[in-house]
């Protein structure tokens, strides 16, 4: 399974804006600066969250994005759900069916063991993306590195 690197990129905003007063609106152009990304392309990760209801975004000069929800509402699945999309990641064709004398009455999607392997996988994958919310890892980030939270708030307070 691969994630396009926009999943990295909005996680760490809404980490960002996790550590914002609740409401602020952080400039998605100095967002990107501070993480040396291409501003269009975090915009449109962005845009993606406020489909999703993530985020909301605000217009004007001092516009931006800021969270739609508070950060412990806000799960790493939604993140992933409104990048991703919510398809699951493997998709059984039934090829069993296709084997010779395979009994074309049995649906091979939902009885074969490699799309159940798989579909348990994800499930457990996604359960524990569920748990994990934008308020935790902007908790343990701040724990572990003390300074990045204030040095984050700073750089992107300064209009450059």
């Amino acid at each position: 399974m691969k994630m396009g690197r926009g999943v990295e990129w909005a996680i760490h905003s809404c980490v960002n804006m996790a550590w914002t007063p609740a409401g602020e609106a952080v400039n998605s152009a100095r967002l990107a600066e501070y993480y040396q990304l291409p501003a269009a392309y975090l915009n449109k990760q962005l845009q993606a969250l406020v489909r999703a209801g993530v985020m909301a975004s605000v217009s004007g000069p001092r516009g931006g994005f800021h969270l739609a929800r508070r950060p412990e509402n806000i799960t790493v699945l939604d993140v992933v759900l409104a990048l991703e999309g919510p398809d699951p990641t493997f998709r059984c064709e039934g090829i069993a069916g296709n084997a010779p004398e395979a009994d074309q009455h049995v649906n091979f999607v939902r009885s074969c063991l490699i799309s159940q392997t798989m579909r348990q996988a994800e499930l457990v994958w996604r359960q524990a993306l569920a748990r994990q919310t934008i308020a935790g890892i902007a908790d343990s980030m701040g724990r572990r590195f003390p300074d990045s939270r204030q040095k984050a708030l700073e750089f992107l307070a300064d209009a450059g």
